[in-house]
């Protein structure tokens, strides 16, 4: 069977039924590796007129004219055709085959074979046929195979980037998945393929190919579904030939797996979510050093975007655990428009597991770090807002980090990422500063620390007790007036109190702790206790 969907002549000619006419190649016998799509016997001619191209032809000659002229327009016109060879049986019109006919197939490079014996066409027909269906059926078994392989990776729990990568391990070559428009979903390599193809390299130098000249070792395949329309299309499937060429096999896999695909995208309508994860990917891969600032650039281009000659400021929005009907779609579509209007470059993803949403502004300089944050949080809230996340338990917290280069913003994402975590549940602010955060950040990671929890119930112990069981509660008193750093007027107004009020209830509270709220160690230990508490459980 030959690779390519049907099999050589060479093969042919090996068939009992070509093999009982004694075969002989007269003329391109380096050329047997032709592959034969479909066998037609004829003898009219005309008989180029008839054919597709990759046809083995069989005829005894009476077509071919008697005058050398005849022949010699009868061959290239078979070769024109592009048929895989002219197979000819001697009998009654020809004894040996005329040197025109030879020189000429020898010329136009087509394999020519005389039979020295007698053999029913229509055997040769059937035989060299079934050989091909046999062939197409074997292609076809292993175009399923990968179709059940992607299948049974998505029953597994895995998801688009694992399909990705059974296809591009199957075809050892880099595959892609596109949007409708031509931007980057995903990205894989194969495990087999060249070790230095780097796929986001690939996709960059294929991107301006493909508007210059289509090659012709790239398979696209439509990933059906996402309109009103019959022919509308969800998103495209790239197989491009680095490491090895793509064959017939290679996009009947595609077609099967583009179907795959086709039903994770109906169900989860998840275009936008796709590219923002495929961001978020990147940025948490950035993060967390499994791409070097070196390589983040090339890899940022790749994913749209192009930032200025200035810093680069990481932020992170984290909200509370959305569950399985959180729609990130949405969410990441509502966020991006609204981020569209601040008017600076930017590249926002999701990580809907850890329920943040990362992203990278490009500033001018860094004096324009408030300003561009101010704009980003309130365009990050307003999406949520639209993406109607904004009913979930607590409110969202907007971290931003540090500004800086490619090697900062790595270290940045991480510690906003930290940051937004634990300053989940703080009161609600526009946005956090990571750097005023450290405190918050140290107490969460130290939350699962049984001394912890034990500190918080010695410092507020007495509070928590006396608010579960008495009116008004205390802990908002304290909490106010250590927040205004022991200034009674302005805490006395916040909590709309007159001073006396406020003077008994701040003398309650040193009564139940049997402390003094004017001393700084104790001062110091209460605001401690207090950030702690909302990470530690009451014992």
């Amino acid at each position: 069977m030959d690779n390519q969907g049907g099999i050589t002549v060479q093969r042919a000619l090996e068939l009992p039924g070509l093999r009982s006419g004694l075969p002989e190649v007269v003329a391109c016998a380096d050329r047997l590796g032709r592959t034969v799509r479909w066998v037609h016997a004829g003898e009219v001619p005309n008989i180029a007129s008839l054919l597709k191209g990759g046809e083995l032809l069989l005829t005894t000659g009476l077509g071919l004219g008697t005058r050398p002229a005849e022949q010699r327009a009868f061959v290239r016109r078979l070769a024109d055709r592009g048929i895989a060879a002219l197979v000819v049986e001697l009998g009654p019109r020809f004894t040996r085959l005329p040197a025109t006919l030879v020189e000429t197939a020898r010329a136009a490079g087509l394999p020519l074979v005389q039979l020295h014996r007698e053999v029913p066409f229509v055997a040769v027909t059937e035989e060299v046929h079934t050989e091909i269906v046999n062939g197409h059926y074997a292609l076809l078994q292993k175009a399923e195979e990968v179709h059940r392989r992607c299948t049974e990776a998505l029953l597994g729990g895995g998801g688009i980037p694992q399909v990705l990568r059974i296809l591009a391990d199957f075809t050892a070559n880099p595959v892609f998945l596109e949007t409708p428009d031509g931007q980057l979903l995903y990205a894989a390599a194969s495990s087999a393929g060249d070790p230095g193809a780097d796929p986001l390299q690939v996709w960059e130098g294929l991107r301006g190919q493909r508007e210059a000249e289509p090659s012709a070792n790239t398979v696209v395949v439509d990933v059906p579904g996402g309109g009103h329309g019959t022919g509308s299309v969800r998103a495209r499937l790239v197989l491009v030939g680095v490491s090895g060429p793509l064959l017939p096999v290679h996009r009947m896999a595609a077609e099967r797996t583009a179907g795959v695909l086709a039903v994770v995208l109906m169900q989860a309508r998840q275009e936008e979510e796709l590219a923002a994860r495929g961001r978020g990917d990147f940025l948490t891969d950035l993060a967390e050093g499994r791409i070097s600032a070196e390589d983040a650039p090339a890899q940022a281009r790749v994913l749209g975007f192009k930032p200025g000659a200035g810093p680069l400021l990481p932020v992170v929005m984290r909200l509370s655990d959305l569950g399985p009907s959180g729609n990130w779609a949405v969410l990441a579509r509502a966020v991006l428009e609204e981020l569209s209007s601040v008017g600076v470059p930017f590249l926002l993803g999701v990580r809907p597991v850890e329920g943040r949403v990362p992203l990278l502004v490009s500033l001018r300089a860094e004096s324009e770090r408030t300003a561009v944050a101010d704009r980003v949080a309130a365009a990050l809230r307003a999406g949520v807002e639209r993406a109607g996340l904004d009913r979930a338990t607590a409110p969202p917290a907007v971290v931003v980090g540090v500004a800086g280069g490619w090697t900062a913003a790595s270290a940045g994402l991480r510690h906003a990422a930290e940051t937004a975590t634990a300053a989940h549940g703080l009161p609600a602010r526009p946005w956090y500063d990571a750097r005023r955060l450290d405190i918050d950040l140290l107490l969460w990671r130290l939350r699962e620390h049984p001394d912890l929890a034990a500190f918080v119930d010695r410092a507020i112990g007495p509070l928590r007790t006396h608010d579960a069981a008495s009116r008004p509660p205390l802990l908002p008193t304290l909490e106010t007036y250590l927040a205004h750093a022991g200034r009674k007027a302005e805490t006395a107004r916040e909590l709309h109190l007159n001073r006396q009020t406020l003077y008994n209830r701040l003398a309650r509270i040193a009564e139940l702790l049997g402390t003094d709220l004017d001393d700084p160690e104790t001062v110091l230990s209460l605001s401690l206790a207090l950030r702690a508490r909302r990470h530690t459980t009451p014992s």
